[in-house]
């Protein structure tokens, strides 16, 4: 469809990737944005064709990022969109459409939560749990990046052997796949039996695994392991949609000089997004899907 006349902060984008994410469909039905249909793939990468006439920040040729806000009605699916120019920045030269498009939500969610949410510091322990997702792969750098020390947990032999070879080295993978090994003793073990400085948490039971149903399990941890592995005023961030967009310029800067490397899955074409997202919303993939224009 033909577009409408750019509005004075907007900007018309010409979409070369896509990053597929989970919908949190609770969240929006409790900011009462609840829909029959949501708009799919919220992070884009692109090409400014036009800019309204209050745009300051982009011009027609510039190549950028972003994240299409809750509310947009546009999905980054598409070969044009409008976005306020307030949700994009400029895409570094030597960073390629796809990596730009996937590393930008688990960036500004790993700052969130590292800067500031927990006031991650040099030295500070962090438990990263499930380090091989694409979230806790971003993570892991992030805390690395800025002289913690990083402990995480691996849902499988795989994610394991991913994690191991990670460079700079983690301090400790613990394998949770067989549901024998305890977290918090390994954490305790680890840090001398002060207990760590942070943990990101991609969820917890709340309840005994009687009371819970088992699709939810997925290996969680229990709410008072956590509890038990934090140090003497430790930080808890459990995973919320939290998206500070001005953080954005930051995680595509960090992800030009080498910082993230993500952890991302081939680029898909378009015809097989659907496929996809449906994978991804079943939470089922492990590496970050893009779709590629």
């Amino acid at each position: 469809e033909n577009l409408p006349v750019i509005e004075d902060n907007f900007v018309k984008l010409q979409v070369k990737a896509c990053a597929l994410s989970q919908i949190n469909t609770k969240l929006l039905a409790e900011m009462k944005m609840k829909k029959e249909f949501f708009p799919v793939g919220r992070e884009i990468a692109g090409i400014v064709l036009e800019v309204g006439s209050k745009v300051s920040f982009f011009q027609p040729d510039d190549e950028v990022v972003g994240i299409l806000p809750l509310d947009s009605e546009d999905s980054g699916l598409c070969e044009v969109v409008r976005v306020h120019e307030h949700y994009l920045v400029h895409k570094p030269e030597k960073v390629t459409w796809t990596e730009a498009a996937g590393t930008i939500r688990d960036g500004v969610r790993a700052y969130t939560a590292l800067h500031y949410l927990s006031q991650l510091s040099p030295g500070k322990s962090v438990l990263i749990m499930d380090g091989a997702s694409a979230f806790g792969t971003i993570a892991i750098q992030l805390a690395h990046h800025r002289g913690a020390k990083v402990i995480s947990t691996a849902c499988s032999l795989e994610d394991k052997q991913f994690l191991e070879r990670l460079r700079p080295s983690i301090a400790r993978v613990i394998d949770v796949s067989n549901g024998k090994v305890h977290v918090a003793e390994s954490c305790l073990e680890e840090t001398g039996g002060l207990g760590v400085d942070i943990v990101l948490d991609t969820g917890v039971r709340l309840y005994s695994k009687d009371d819970e149903p088992a699709a939810k399990l997925q290996l969680l941890p229990h709410k008072h392991d956590v509890i038990t592995l934090l140090g003497v005023g430790g930080h808890w961030v459990t995973t919320e949609e939290n998206l500070q967009l001005r953080i954005l310029k930051d995680v595509m800067e960090k992800l030009s000089n080498g910082v993230f490397r993500p952890h991302m899955d081939e680029a898909i074409p378009l015809y097989e997004a659907k496929v996809s997202m449906e994978i991804v919303q079943k939470n089922q993939g492990r590496k970050k899907q893009v779709v590629q224009f």
